[in-house]
């Protein structure tokens, strides 16, 4: 049985005029929704649900483990890793049916992974796994989650670039800016999933991280991973394009991901930045394979595009040193991060929804300029919180660090999402036909490979400045430096290639 989506001639129901802008829209992402997009959509929507762990998680680690802020980011850049060789889970999806499936298998295989890791991160945090020390389980767990997230993710982007016809009803070519931005509305729906999969769980997390064991919590989030189960069996059974395995990706990702391997395990001294240059070399020398039949014009938009993109993304985080901070001294609780999550994840949707005619029409440079701007603003209060911002507005104006966290978090929240949309949507335009998996973890690998270059800055800014549990003396400077990059990052990629990219 072999699956795809079917053309769909049908295009979204042409706006009236004298409607006001924002009902527009606030419509124009339910216009777009087509049932086929279902499976893609659940798929996303069970990526963004895993947040169910994610306080009960950060607060074990706190507690339980030993792992410094500084460890923490490292490990950051080897849990990054699986995303950078998205390419093999890609060609395979792209190529080796399983039991005549291309597409529901690999999520049935992808939801395997993940309840496994769920059930590890369970045993170590309940006692009942005792082959390996807590900090080694944790490793192994979170690994799992990593590895069946990345194969669903790899089958969910391929759905989104075929769920999108390229002809019309009478079989001819529909015109490029038509399909452009219908692959720019899938993408924003697509990112609405996985908003709302954080909004679904955000204040559950919260919660449940409060009145229930660690273990309990990580056995109840066993459920995620039917979701995207059930989503396959939704999937309706169709063909897709099939081609014989490119072994120059498979095998160069394979022999690359066993040097990465070999590198973690070996003890090999600056075994993560050996990494890192490796998979550039790798992914861009794929790119260029994939991408040989584009026309010249075509690849220097992309590379410019992905460059500035990359510049965004590379930029530096301040680590869980924050967090502990403000456990520690502004005395948060697990219910309070749960609301917190649950109001940033409403505002990240609202933003998501009424912002996807600029997301899908407007220019790169612009969408991530004014992110970049308006992300360092808003990093603005959590540095006053630092140096006691709190202590002044709850004398003059009777509010305190947890109002000033919670209006940053909700304003704050958007920008992630909303910065990779733009490169979707091209990525999804230019997926060649055969290939849409394996283009589509290619471009997918080099961005999360950016997140590997900032998880490698804060690893070093943390080593700089030094934060641990109770030792908070330097995280002011620890956090202006992280806020300061993260601003003059993307702004000098902007001004550098802004010219030059895909409009």
């Amino acid at each position: 049985m072999s699956e795809v989506s079917q053309p769909n001639a049908s295009r979204p129901a042409p706006i009236a005029s004298a409607r006001p802008a924002w009902l527009s829209s606030l419509l124009r992402p339910i216009q777009a929704f087509r049932l086929k997009y279902l499976p893609m959509v659940m798929v996303y929507f069970a990526y963004g649900a895993l947040g169910l762990i994610d306080v009960t998680r950060d607060m074990w680690i706190k507690e339980s483990l030993t792992l410094t802020p500084a460890e923490l980011a490292g490990l950051g850049v080897w849990l990054s890793l699986p995303w950078t060789v998205k390419m093999v889970f890609g060609e395979l999806v792209d190529s080796v049916p399983i039991l005549g499936s291309q597409r529901s298998a690999y999520v049935l295989i992808g939801a395997t992974f993940t309840a496994a890791g769920l059930l590890t991160l369970a045993g170590a945090a309940g006692g009942w796994l005792t082959f390996a020390r807590a900090d080694q389980l944790y490793i192994l767990g979170a690994m799992l989650i990593v590895i069946g997230t990345v194969i669903q993710d790899v089958v969910a982007d391929a759905m989104s670039t075929e769920v999108v016809s390229r002809l019309d009803a009478t079989g001819r070519p529909r015109p490029d800016a038509e399909v452009r931005t219908e692959l720019g509305m899938v993408q924003v729906l697509g990112r609405l999933a996985l908003s709302a999969g954080i909004l679904a769980v955000a204040g559950l997390s919260g919660w449940l991280a409060g009145f229930l064991a660690r273990e309990t919590v990580f056995l109840i989030g066993l459920v995620i991973p039917l979701i995207s189960i059930v989503g396959v069996f939704l999937r309706h059974s169709t063909s897709i394009e099939r081609r014989p395995l490119d072994w120059r990706v498979l095998g160069g990702g394979i022999a690359f991901g066993a040097t990465v391997l070999g590198l973690a395990l070996g003890g090999v001294p600056f075994a993560q930045e050996i990494t890192f240059t490796l998979s550039m070399a790798v992914i861009c020398s794929m790119l260029v394979l994939v991408t040989r039949k584009l026309a010249p014009n075509t690849r220097r938009a992309i590379l410019f595009t992905s460059i500035i993109i990359f510049a965004f993304r590379a930029s530096p985080s301040v680590g869980d040193g924050y967090f502990w901070w403000t456990l520690d001294v502004l005395k948060f609780d697990e219910a309070f991060y749960g609301i917190m999550r649950q109001t940033a994840a409403i505002i990240a949707i609202a933003a998501m929804w009424m912002f996807s005619k600029q997301l899908t029409e407007y220019s790169v440079t612009k969408v991530l300029f004014w992110i970049a701007v308006a992300g360092t603003i808003l990093s603005l209060p959590n540095i006053g919180l630092v140096y006691g911002l709190h202590h002044w507005t709850e004398t003059t104006f009777g509010f305190g660090a947890r109002f000033i966290a919670l209006v940053d978090a909700a304003t704050s929240s958007p920008f992630a999402q909303l910065s990779m949309v733009p490169l979707l949507t091209l990525t999804a335009f230019y997926a060649p036909a055969g290939h849409r998996a394996t283009w589509f973890a290619l471009m997918a690998s080099l961005m999360n490979l950016a997140l590997v270059a900032g998880q490698l800055q804060t690893k070093y800014l943390n080593h700089i400045f030094v934060v641990g549990r109770g030792d908070f003396a330097e995280l002011g400077a620890l956090l202006i430096t992280a806020v300061t990059l993260g601003f003059i990052l993307p702004i000098m990629a902007i001004a550098l290639f802004g010219r030059h990219v895909w409009k």
